[in-house]
């Protein structure tokens, strides 16, 4: 998912939910980055058929360069304003980069490792040798892994699944052309 449409970003999220005829009442509550990441992830779900055991198993690594500043900004303007003070908890519960794969793991009930990592850009080598060694030490068979990232530039969000059983070969050259494919 790329900016490359001319809608704001909420009514391009709003379009995408409603499309898709998702029933998750919390997406609704998330803030940008955790809609972005939570879209593209029930995106590469629904796509591919995995059993409730390995997807309880699944691991999630995701990373993007800005964290959670996009939220980070808005909970600091309710704190700087003199007029609308009110650092909201519900904004304020957003402030870590890692809720919207969160969200991702409860809706998906995924309990495997997780992690979030911050880059100054989009790192496939990096993903690659991690997923690697999540599945080299059997702390999964399947990895969902990827670069989610939202801010006033834009948005971009490219998601994929690593396994073992995979249709493509598993190299950072694979993950690279596909990153700027999408």
């Amino acid at each position: 998912m790329t900016t490359k449409n001319t809608r704001s970003f909420s009514e391009f999220a709003k379009h995408v939910y409603k499309h898709q005829e998702w029933e998750y009442p919390k997406f609704f509550k998330m803030d940008r980055l955790s809609k972005l990441t939570f879209l593209t992830s029930e995106i590469v779900l629904n796509s591919i058929p995995i059993s409730s055991r390995d997807k309880e198993r699944m691991a999630v690594v995701f990373s993007n360069k800005s964290a959670s500043l996009d939220t980070d900004k808005v909970y600091q303007d309710s704190i700087n304003s003199i007029e609308h003070f009110y650092p909201s908890p519900a904004v304020f519960v957003y402030t870590l980069p890692n809720i919207g794969m969160g969200e991702v793991c409860i809706k998906n009930k995924i309990q495997g490792e997780n992690a979030f990592f911050v880059f100054d850009e989009f790192n496939p080598l990096f993903l690659k040798q991690y997923a690697e060694s999540l599945a080299n030490n059997q702390k999964a068979k399947h990895i969902l892994c990827g670069w989610t990232e939202i801010g006033e530039k834009g948005y971009n969000s490219f998601l994929y699944l690593a396994s073992q059983k995979g249709t493509l070969p598993y190299t950072e050259e694979t993950i690279k052309k596909l990153y700027t494919q999408s």
